[in-house]
């Protein structure tokens, strides 16, 4: 029998061997253990069947239903973890450890595989991944400022100069604002959100300063847990001052290779708040191909909304700071020297 790893230790587990989740592609896609490959041994509309019966008739009818399921399949299971893990170390799971996990742990190491199965994994890797938002406490320091003052790109610079951080928005998929859509990936879910998060921050050192870019607590459609969310409102904010037409040549950096149609689209999102009188301007701006216009506009509204945030959410200190040019190195620097003082 494939040797058991208990839910607590998967993380070092999986270092050394290949994550084979086998439960359904939609449970996989609500959330997974970040890293884990999709080798599900039913589909969902199988699970479902099996479900039913083990309800309706009882376990033996389930199991007899998913052993007609699962053999026809066997080959396809073996040659698909061979093209997952070809050095051959996998570890298995499913929801609790229970008959999915142990039925393909079985078949791999009968086909020769190295195979380790991980017990009650995801149920118990969702309890610590939730307490985790609520129990740990981090040095957090909020990397703030207006729209286009580039804290993303300020944000990884001081990653550069060796200060902890971690990307929401790159976690999210998704840059915060009405265009935050504009060039990513399709969003998690908000559990594999808090997976991804969780997971990140088992490798941050709680003593050292972790940089997080000031946000709304929605980042596009995924929400930051309670327990974090809390921290960074309490978290001392560096708000960052760039001068309007600085950071409309950002903005333009990062929205003026995008679309008339789609940057339109992103503009008619805010339409209820920006005014039709400014949607209107801000349209024929892009239109007539003005993106400076355009992207003044989205200044305008995007300056008022974050002065709101600030007041509405915020409780820790607030830290001014003037940047005289859009350089994120040296704007990193400032950060660092200015932490480093103490509040």
């Amino acid at each position: 029998m494939p040797k058991k790893i208990s839910a607590e230790h998967w993380l070092s587990a999986a270092k050394e061997r290949v994550i084979l989740d086998v439960r359904t592609p939609a449970e996989y896609e609500q959330g997974h253990l970040p890293g884990a490959q999709s080798l599900p041994l039913f589909s969902n509309e199988e699970r479902a069947v099996v479900g039913t019966l083990y309800k309706q008739q009882g376990p033996q009818h389930a199991y007899l239903k998913g052993l007609e399921y699962a053999g026809l399949k066997m080959a396809l299971y073996v040659k698909e973890s061979m093209q997952l893990a070809p050095e051959g170390k996998v570890l298995v799971h499913c929801w609790r450890g229970g008959k999915r996990s142990e039925s393909m742990a079985w078949l791999l190491e009968q086909a020769g595989m190295d195979v380790e199965m991980l017990t009650g994994v995801y149920k118990a890797f969702r309890r610590w991944v939730l307490q985790t938002f609520e129990k740990e406490h981090y040095n957090i320091q909020i990397v703030g400022g207006s729209t286009g003052t580039g804290k993303t790109a300020i944000l990884h610079a001081l990653q550069a100069a060796g200060e902890q951080i971690i990307d929401l928005e790159a976690l999210a998929h998704h840059k915060g604002s009405a265009f935050g859509a504009l060039g990513e990936q399709p969003q998690p879910s908000v559990e594999h959100f808090e997976n991804k998060l969780a997971t990140m921050l088992q490798e941050i050192d709680p003593q050292r300063r972790l940089w997080l870019e000031d946000e709304s607590r929605s980042i596009g459609r995924v929400y930051l847990p309670d327990g974090f969310w809390n921290q960074m409102k309490a978290a001392p904010l560096y708000r960052l001052n760039l001068s309007r037409e600085l950071r409309v040549q950002r903005l333009l950096v990062d929205y003026g290779g995008f679309s008339p149609e789609s940057l339109e689209a992103s503009f008619r999102k805010i339409e209820r708040k920006l005014g039709g009188q400014h949607l209107k301007r801000a349209v024929e701006a892009l239109e007539a191909g003005d993106l400076s216009t355009a992207a003044g506009i989205a200044l305008d509204y995007y300056d008022k909304a974050y002065r709101h945030s600030v007041e509405e959410h915020h409780s820790g200190p607030v830290i001014e700071s003037d940047l005289l040019e859009n350089d994120p190195e040296q704007a990193a620097e400032k950060l660092i020297a200015l932490s480093a003082v103490g509040i």
